[in-house]
Order: C-alpha cells, then sequence, then structure tokens
C-alpha cells in the first residue's frame, strides 16, 4: 500500500511542480552571451507568452514514467535499510536516505536526461518548427541509437552525487522536524504539521545539493543541437565558472526553492490521506490511526522528482 500510495502522491506532486522545474533547467542552462530570460518570474512570463501554458509542462511525460520505478525502489530502499540498521535515529534515516537515493539513480539519470532534452526543445518557439524528439520515450530511444548506453545514463556521476546527500539530508530533515513538532495519530494539526515538515525538508535538501544539479543540468543539455561544449565534469565547472562567476550555482534557485515546498508539502499530503482511507476501509478507524502512527516514518518522499 505504501507503493500505491507513493506513486499517487509522487504524480500528484510532479503536476505541482513540473512548471517551476521547466523553469529552473532553462534558466541553468541557458546561455550567458546571449541569455533569454532575466529571472525566474520572467522565464515564467515568457514561456507563457511565446509557447503557452503548455510549455511549462515539456517534458513532463519523463517523470511521470519513471515514478513507479522509482517510489518502488525508494520506498523499499529505505525502508529496508531502516530495519538492517536497526535503530531509528537522525543519523540511520539520513544513511538509508542516501542508500535509497544511490539506488533509485539507476531510473533517475535516464528519466532527468529526457526531460532535460524535452525542457529545452523548442525554447522561445510557440510551434517548434524542428522537433527532435516527438516524446520522453522517444527522445531516450534517439539517444541510445545514436550514443549507445553510455549516452542514455549520460550525467550519472554527477546524479549521485546529488542524489546520495540529497536523500539523507532529506529524510534526516524530515525526520528532526516530525519529532521536533509531535505527530499524535488523532492529532488535530497532524496533516499540516506532515506537510510542512515535507516542505521544509524538501527546501533543506536542495540547498544542500543545488551546485551539483546545475552541473547535471549543463551536462544532460550539452549536445542538443549536435554541439558539445563540455569533454567532463571537471570541465563543466570550470568553463561555467570562468564565464559566469560563482553565481552560476545558484541558477535557477529562486525556482527550484518555489517549486520544492509545495511539491513535498502535497506529496506528503497525497500518500498520507491514500494510506488513512486504505487502512480505515481494510482495518477500521482504529487499527488505521494505529497503523499510521506506526508507519509515518516511513511515508517520505524523495526531491529529484523534487
Amino acid at each position: 500500500m505504501d507503493f500505491v500510495a507513493g506513486c499517487i502522491g509522487g504524480a500528484a506532486g510532479v503536476l505541482v511542480g513540473h512548471p517551476f522545474d521547466t523553469v529552473k533547467v532553462r534558466l541553468q542552462v541557458q546561455s550567458v552571451d546571449k541569455p533569454l530570460y532575466r529571472g525566474t518570474f520572467h522565464c515564467f512570463q515568457s514561456i507563457v507568452r511565446m509557447e503557452s501554458v503548455s510549455g511549462l509542462y515539456k517534458g513532463i511525460g519523463s517523470p511521470m514514467m519513471g515514478l513507479t520505478f522509482i517510489n518502488a525502489i525508494v520506498f523499499g530502499v529505505q525502508g529496508n535499510a531502516m530495519r538492517l540498521l536497526g535503530h531509528d535515529t537522525p543519523t540511520n534515516q539520513f544513511l538509508a536516505g542516501a542508500a535509497a537515493g544511490a539506488i533509485q539513480c539507476v531510473i533517475c539519470c535516464p528519466m532527468e536526461l529526457a526531460k532535460t532534452r524535452m525542457q529545452m526543445q523548442g525554447t522561445g518557439e510557440k510551434k517548434s518548427s524542428r522537433r527532435l524528439y516527438k516524446n520522453s520515450l522517444d527522445c531516450l530511444v534517439r539517444i541510445y541509437k545514436r550514443e549507445g548506453l553510455w549516452g542514455v545514463n549520460r550525467g550519472m556521476l554527477t546524479t549521485l552525487v546529488r542524489e546520495m546527500p540529497g536523500f539523507g539530508v532529506y529524510f534526516l530533515a524530515y525526520d528532526v522536524l516530525t519529532r521536533g513538532m509531535g505527530q499524535e495519530p488523532a492529532e488535530r494539526y497532524m496533516i499540516p504539521k506532515m506537510m510542512f515538515a515535507g516542505g521544509m525538508a524538501g527546501i533543506a535538501s536542495w540547498l544542500s545539493t543545488y551546485p551539483v544539479d546545475v552541473i547535471k543540468s549543463r551536462l544532460q543539455a550539452d549536445g542538443v543541437g549536435g554541439v558539445n561544449q563540455y569533454s567532463s565534469i571537471a570541465d563543466c565547472v570550470r568553463q561555467s565558472v570562468r564565464k559566469e562567476g560563482y553565481m552560476v550555482f545558484t541558477r535557477g534557485l529562486t525556482s527550484t526553492l518555489l517549486r520544492a515546498f509545495p511539491v513535498n508539502a502535497t506529496t506528503f499530503a497525497t500518500v498520507n490521506l491514500v494510506l488513512m482511507y486504505a487502512r480505515r476501509a481494510e482495518e477500521g478507524p482504529t487499527d488505521c490511526e494505529s497503523a499510521q502512527h506506526g508507519h509515518h516514518t516511513q511515508i517520505q518522499q524523495q526531491p529529484s522528482s523534487l
């Protein structure tokens, strides 16, 4: 049931947060010499004006397709890791989250590659005259045919470097916040507290790994149009800092933080409501509340679909 609830909650989070993610990626990879956007809000306005509202949802098929596998991996690995570690402590929450983050990269990296390529397609055009990819799946197939398995997993190392500490911080922050606020099963404000803890945990997670995400986006967008600008991670960092200074690592941060809170709050609320109603139907109100309380530390959602 945790798996089903996680998938539904993740889907709700993607629908709420994808427009912010599109803005983040556009700001991260735009040319410093000829920038299209002056900032977060100008980027929003420009996309809607030039590409319509649907432009904000470019590439949404990829995270939607990957949600089932990602949530299955994250919930399964995190739960098993916590059982192996034996004690529900903040440190163990971090370690279990880091393990879950590392393993789900197998799905997350290709998914985000397709998402990034789709988000960059037809930039500034209401009706793209040159559509390289029909959809996210077509994007991955074409990349595989052209570059092989290595191309489909472009940005894997940076994804690992982002996801391991990112998930660790997320699970740690959520655990610390829920412990600090207290969560009784019959408490009137349990859901708002959970939403607040999830939203703040998402923000903490992104702040801890955001510079790595900028480099990952640039590497995964590199090669669009047939021209490769970076030869390695180090080369990408070196060129980015030389051209734009260290502030390059904050490109799109406003959009990301605006997205992080509602996405994680929505995800947690949806997951918990699904579990609440499912257990109430199966076990009755009292048992449902007890089961939910016992599971509250496990009902946690990742930040990359953050």
